[in-house]
């Protein structure tokens, strides 16, 4: 496991009036969630199953490909200290966003790369920042974007997986979060 910088939002008064919503995948939830609540500006986060077709799939349901869902980590986030722009450039720089249904070792649809928004305004921001990271690559990015259709929470043991064990599996390397 790579080291994991303290967290600059602990301490931090967040308004729930001032929250906006977004979710991403980029593999396996445990590093995506571990890596984003460590963006300063970032009030709350959970990991659960996307824009899949079975409700309220479990973990291994959701490991056999069969039910459609992505792995996704929920960000809820306070866009006067940062914006939808700033927090997805801090994804991209966190996944490879021209492999498809693969990130790091972890390999299959629920590993797929997504950003599954759910107000209409932010789809603009999103263009605009997958035109940018287009740019950066030579392979057209895979990474899907699309309205979060559902969103299941997922089991309790993986919400702040890393937090509760350190030394657990990450393909995410930390030296970029700030």
């Amino acid at each position: 496991m790579n080291y994991m910088p303290p967290n600059p939002n602990v301490g931090l008064a967040f308004e729930e009036k001032d929250l906006k919503d977004i979710y991403v995948a980029g593999g396996c939830f445990w590093g995506v969630e571990a890596y984003m609540t460590r963006v300063f500006g970032v009030a709350q986060t959970s990991v659960g199953y996307a824009n899949g077709i079975k409700e309220n799939p479990t973990y291994k349901e959701v490991c056999t490909g069969k039910t459609g869902h992505a792995e996704t980590c929920h960000l809820m986030y306070d866009a006067g200290k940062i914006s939808l722009k700033e927090l997805l450039e801090k994804f991209f720089e966190i996944i490879e966003p021209t492999s498809l249904n693969k990130q790091g070792e972890d390999i299959g649809s629920q590993y797929r790369t997504g950003i599954y928004f759910v107000n209409d305004e932010d789809i603009k921001v999103i263009e605009e920042v997958m035109a940018s990271e287009q740019l950066k690559y030579e392979k057209p990015i895979v990474t899907e974007v699309k309205p979060l259709h559902k969103y299941y929470l997922a089991e309790e043991y993986h919400q702040d997986y890393l937090e509760k064990n350190p030394d657990g599996y990450c393909h995410i390397s930390f030296d970029t979060v700030k």
